[in-house]
């Protein structure tokens, strides 16, 4: 079992990482939770909810953690039972700032006189905090990533922009998947009073929704950034394009004549010039001034 226990006066916080059946055991012996409680604990990835019973709380939120090989944000699930005495934490053990906070608890009595001297309610409070400013070094690699994107769109590696357009589009698709379920969460525990959570904490949940709506609105501006920034790659992309198509379709306009001259002067008939001994030189004159001539249209008529 991968159980740890911090007691401090009432209160009882119970972690557990990666939990296995033998942990769900131990908990059923020593809680009664509903069964339904303990199948979403062990389910692969369960959607963020919070399940209200007559003396505890069952809550089921997903932060975000950085994939560096897959260069995109995944959630990370942390399922919470919290009722009068009692605080528990089941999780797979990404997040740093729990780990963080529990061993700062288990090995400072200050700590866990600060943290958990009062009641479960503000325990989860402290927790919550800590799990959402997490967030927000996550959003400042986006920030960083949608600069880099801004001063190499006007470059030549087109392809390398598009690609990391779509890297950082991804990303925030999945960082706002991750956040937008958690706002109804933060806000249930905000404006809901209950009795095994009788302290004034609409103060301190307001404070976390707060920075929550704070995430969301920045995500709401990143996208919108993105977007105009995919918008710009594509004009700029078309007009390259066009003054490709411009430069080609020049030189097959000019190619065009010159290739109906020599055709003609290639085929097994008299032609003009043929028994004059300047006749290469007098058509390759031609078709000399013939080009020039159109370069001189064109550029005259602003196509060059």
């Amino acid at each position: 079992m991968s159980i740890q226990t911090i007691a401090h006066g009432k209160l009882t916080w119970v972690n557990i990482e990666r939990p296995t059946a033998a942990d769900i055991e131990y908990l059923q012996k020593r809680y009664d939770f509903h069964s339904l409680d303990y199948e979403d604990v062990l389910s692969k990835i369960q959607r963020p909810k919070i399940d209200e019973y007559e003396d505890y709380l069952f809550i089921v939120m997903h932060f975000p953690v950085y994939d560096k090989s897959r260069r995109v944000t995944t959630p990370s699930e942390v399922d919470i039972f919290i009722g009068a005495g009692y605080f528990i934490t089941i999780h797979d053990g990404r997040l740093k700032p729990l780990l963080d906070f529990f061993a700062a608890c288990e090995g400072d009595e200050t700590a866990r006189e600060r943290y958990m001297g009062r009641s479960a309610g503000h325990l989860l409070y402290q927790v919550l905090d800590r799990l959402v400013d997490y967030c927000f070094p996550i959003l400042d690699r986006v920030v960083d990533n949608i600069d880099e994107i801004e001063e190499q769109a006007f470059s030549e590696d087109v392809r390398a922009v598009v690609r990391d357009i779509s890297v950082v589009r991804r990303d925030l698709i999945a960082l706002r998947r991750i956040i937008k379920p958690q706002i109804p969460i933060i806000a249930n525990l905000e404006h809901r009073d209950r009795d095994f959570l009788h302290e004034g904490l609409d103060v301190y949940f307001g404070d976390v929704a707060d920075a929550v709506n704070r995430i969301w609105d920045v995500l709401e501006d990143y996208k919108k950034v993105v977007e105009v920034l995919s918008d710009t790659v594509d004009i700029l992309t078309s007009y390259r394009i066009n003054e490709v198509m411009r430069v080609l379709t020049t030189i097959s306009v000019i190619l065009l004549p010159l290739t109906l001259l020599t055709d003609i002067y290639g085929m097994n008939i008299d032609l003009p010039l043929d028994e004059n001994p300047w006749a290469w030189a007098i058509i390759l004159g031609f078709m000399g001034l013939l080009v020039l001539g159109m370069l001189s249209y064109f550029r005259r008529k602003n196509w060059l």
